[in-house]
């Protein structure tokens, strides 16, 4: 049994973690909350992110958290346009269509990225990216830190959006109605393209926070959107506090996985979870009843 100078240090390593993944299951809950849809280009589009980061790094020299300022806004643009151009043109308004449709974007971007980045697995180095922090005794890194704190801005951020502001309403209408919001005047189209912009720009700030510590890959998306579906249905299909919460335990329970269990059998934990939720809670845990 590991005594407490592990596990608290494991029990942080996980919480930080777990911020980074409710960021990215974040978009994934605020585009299904909107638009019914499961966006099956998620880890896709996050890769994207991530190269963006590297190439901005590496070529120009713009440290990561200064492409703040540049990777989520070109996210949430980019974001903007695939659903206004192309998910909602070729979907036809069908969800069994744009499901199809978001797949085909995952596999085009990602066979994309293995032709222009080829399979190599690429880092940054910055001056911060093994400084540590001490907390409780344990000594954590700064940006897993930094990442914590961005996430957790990030999602008050969102949530004001949500709760203060017209395009919050709006978004709040067209998910609760969409033909009592557009006999009101909404533009419905243009809110489905902002709400997955805004998802998709989730996804530049996770990119950029992610970077320092992490790797980047064409293949990288896919461990991140598996990880963040479970959140999502963890916490409740379309709670943005439901996937904050969902990222903790999620983060929590894969470091307390591999501390037990070894690293290789860190995960397993997150896939029971997500099976005993299905079984006792399909609605997850701040989720409700159709």
């Amino acid at each position: 049994m590991p005594d407490s100078s592990i596990i608290i240090p494991s029990l942080l390593n996980g919480l930080t973690t777990g911020a980074l993944y409710a960021l990215v299951a974040l978009g994934l809950t605020l585009i299904y909350g909107v638009l019914h849809i499961i966006n099956f280009a998620h880890g896709a589009l996050l890769m994207l992110g991530l190269y963006a980061v590297y190439y901005l790094n590496t070529r120009l020299g713009i440290d990561p958290y200064v492409a703040l300022l540049i990777v989520p806004p070109a996210m949430f643009a980019l974001g903007y346009v695939l659903q206004r151009g192309i998910i909602s043109r070729a979907g036809h308004g069908r969800d069994e269509n744009i499901l199809l449709v978001t797949l085909g974007l995952s596999i085009i971007i990602e066979n994309l990225a293995l032709f222009f980045f080829r399979s190599d697995t690429r880092t940054i180095d910055t001056p911060y990216s093994f400084e540590t922090v001490e907390i409780l005794g344990a000594f954590l890194p700064l940006p897993k830190l930094v990442a914590f704190v961005g996430a957790l801005a990030t999602a008050a951020l969102l949530w004001l959006l949500m709760s203060r502001t017209d395009l919050g309403r709006a978004i709040r209408a067209l998910a609760k109605e969409r033909k009592g919001a557009r006999l009101v005047g909404i533009d419905t189209d243009h809110v489905f393209a902002m709400s997955f912009g805004l998802g998709i720009g989730c996804l530049g700030v996770a990119a950029c926070l992610l970077l320092p510590s992490y790797y980047v890959s064409p293949q990288v998306g896919g461990g991140f959107v598996l990880i963040a579906f479970t959140i999502v249905v963890l916490g409740g299909m379309g709670s943005f506090i439901g996937a904050l919460i969902g990222g903790f335990i999620i983060g929590v329970v894969e470091a307390m996985g591999g501390l037990f269990f070894g690293e290789s059998l860190g995960q397993l934990g997150i896939f029971v979870i997500f099976i005993l939720v299905l079984i006792f809670r399909p609605t997850g845990l701040l989720g409700h009843k159709a």
